[in-house]
């Protein structure tokens, strides 16, 4: 697995490609919460279009996420999941608690209305 980050104003943008599994899931997670308390983020969009496989690790990293962007007043997105893995976002109720966009501007979009309320 492969991730790289891109900040655009406010927002953090996460894009992960590969696999998501417990193999690498720590990776991510430290280098992710480094980069989000080290910036003043209002948004964390999580591009899953490179994403080819995720497992209950990858759960626990969007829902731990979720908790530290709603603990700070901010929100998460994730963005262009391939059909798999948005069914396995849908049925772990997380589509309950995040924003699901086709990609990174609807997201951005979302993001940005929520930020005005």
């Amino acid at each position: 697995m492969k991730f790289e980050f891109e900040k655009k104003g406010r927002l953090l943008i996460v894009k992960i490609t590969g696999e998501l599994d417990h193999h690498s899931a720590a990776s991510l997670r430290e280098e992710t919460d480094r980069e989000i308390l080290g910036g003043s983020y209002n948004g964390l969009i999580l591009d899953l279009s490179g994403l080819d496989m995720m497992d209950s690790s990858g759960i626990g990293i969007i829902m731990g996420r979720y908790r530290i962007m709603e603990a700070s007043g901010g929100h998460l997105c994730v963005c262009s999941a391939k059909p798999p893995i948005k069914k396995i976002i849908l049925l772990s109720g997380l589509g309950k608690l995040i924003g699901i966009c086709e990609d990174i501007k609807s997201a951005a979009e979302m993001l940005n209305r929520k930020d005005s309320f």
